[in-house]
Order: structure tokens, then C-alpha cells, then sequence
């Protein structure tokens, strides 16, 4: 069991577990999460961290989108935003690249979700390892982490 799974859990929300068969050869982790699983791109959401000013933040956008990061610099109360290295974003969450997770996360950090979120009932994102996806409607998403809904993807 993940860490994140483990804070959904303890959060007490409804939440499904989806797991598939993860192929190493996959470009792109999160359109071979929607793929595997049938889904629209648009219902699966990456979870990407950031530095904004100094300060390191967690967006989520779908996996057929790229985020905006001036929007999340904005958002953010900031000027400047760029991608975190993935070392950095490994250390911060305790999970590896493709299977990073905005729950359970080793230090909690600001989220931010993309606002296209709200037009769905349930979300998928990694549930904290690559080829196992959590569902859960993004207001229990919002709960769990504190996080904000914002427009972020382009």
C-alpha cells in the first residue's frame, strides 16, 4: 500500500484503485495510464511539481495538456514559474517520476488543479507508483490536500 492510498484512507473519502500493467517503453506515463484504462485524457491528471519564486508547488493538469506555468506563477502569487528537476521533485514527494502523487507526499506542498477538473464526477492520478491510478471526485481531492482550483493547462 502507498503513502497514498494510505492518506485517502485516513481521509475517510471514497476513493477506487486501478491497476494495469505498466510498460518501461511508455513515453509518456500518464497517456499510458488513460490508454490502458480506457479513459479520456482529459479525466487522467499528471501531478508535476515547480518552482515558483523559490517556493516549490505541485500542479495537476491532464495528461493530454501541458501546464501554463505562467498561469501557475499567477496562481501562485508569483512571477516567475519553472519545471522543478526531477531529482528534486523525487526527494521532495518520495515517490519516482511517472507515479508522483499529490497525496501522501513527504512534505506537503501548495497544490493546484486545473479547473477542467471540475467537469467530472471522479479524477485519476497516480496513486504513488507507476501502473496503479486512484479515482476520487476532486472535491475530496481538494479536501485531502488543502489544494485550489485554478485555470493551468494549455
Amino acid at each position: 500500500m502507498t503513502p497514498a492510498v494510505k492518506a485517502a484512507e485516513k481521509g475517510g473519502v471514497r476513493f477506487r484503485l486501478h491497476e494495469y500493467q505498466h510498460d518501461p517503453q511508455a513515453q509518456s506515463y500518464g497517456l499510458e495510464a488513460a490508454e490502458r484504462l480506457g479513459l479520456p485524457a482529459g479525466q487522467v491528471f499528471k501531478t508535476l511539481l515547480a518552482d515558483v519564486d523559490g517556493r516549490t508547488q505541485v500542479a495537476m493538469v491532464p495528461v493530454g495538456r501541458s501546464l501554463d506555468l505562467k498561469a501557475l506563477a499567477r496562481a501562485a502569487g508569483g512571477k516567475k514559474a519553472a519545471m522543478a528537476d526531477g531529482a528534486l521533485a523525487e526527494r521532495l514527494t518520495g515517490y519516482v517520476l511517472g507515479g508522483i502523487s499529490p497525496l501522501g507526499q513527504k512534505k506537503r506542498l501548495p497544490l493546484w488543479v486545473d479547473d477542467s477538473a471540475g467537469g467530472y464526477d471522479t479524477l485519476y492520478m497516480s496513486a504513488g507508483r507507476r501502473g496503479l491510478e486512484i479515482e476520487m471526485a476532486p472535491a475530496d481531492l481538494l479536501a485531502l490536500t488543502g489544494g485550489r482550483m485554478v485555470p493551468l493547462a494549455r
